[in-house]
């Protein structure tokens, strides 16, 4: 496992030493992997959407599954 820094002032610091039932480093961590499962969200939904303007407007995928399901009656 890799380890990276933080560096916080002072001031933050004197707080978080307020709540020492907090694993800040487990805190951080987990909201650094929440942010990146945000990222990759965020990327799927724009591939998506630039295939979306890609594809005739008139095109249903409801319909196309019936078309196909009919057709391998």
């Amino acid at each position: 496992m890799y380890m990276i820094s933080v560096r916080v002032d002072e001031d933050l610091k004197e707080k978080m030493g307020k709540y020492p039932d907090i694993n800040w480093s487990e805190y951080i961590r987990k909201n650094i992997e929440r942010r990146l499962k945000q990222e990759d969200m965020k990327k799927a939904s724009e591939i998506m959407e630039e295939l979306a303007r890609k594809t005739d407007p008139n095109w249903s995928g409801a319909k196309e599954i019936r078309r196909w399901r009919q057709r391998d009656e």
